[in-house]
């Protein structure tokens, strides 16, 4: 059984066990989380698609603050003695997925 669920304007295929990197949110570890915006849900008979009523995916925390790896922006302008180095590091929640609850 999988299910495809929305948060932050990404979308993130899961199943009971994996864990994903969501977007910060302000929990702490052991959390319990409740993603509500299901857009497929799969038991592999027959699958919903479209935004399924009464369908909700549980998580996990297991970190509360993962780091992406550093972007480098460079910006250069020729003959002008002007060039800045700026670097972003995006920070994540990871969330393991304990039960995914099929709607109606």
């Amino acid at each position: 059984m999988y299910a495809i669920i929305e948060n932050g304007g990404k979308q993130f295929k899961v199943s009971k066990g994996t864990q994903v990197d969501v977007d910060l949110m302000d929990k702490e570890v052991g959390a319990e989380i409740e993603f509500s915006d299901v857009l497929l849900l799969d038991d592999g008979k027959s699958p919903q698609v479209g935004p399924v009523s009464g369908a909700k995916v549980m998580g996990k925390v297991v970190l509360d603050c993962v780091k992406d790896e550093k972007l480098i922006s460079y910006k250069y302008k020729r003959r002008k003695n002007y060039h800045r180095k700026l670097g972003h590091r995006q920070k994540y929640t990871r969330v393991e997925i304990t039960e995914i609850v099929g709607g109606a």
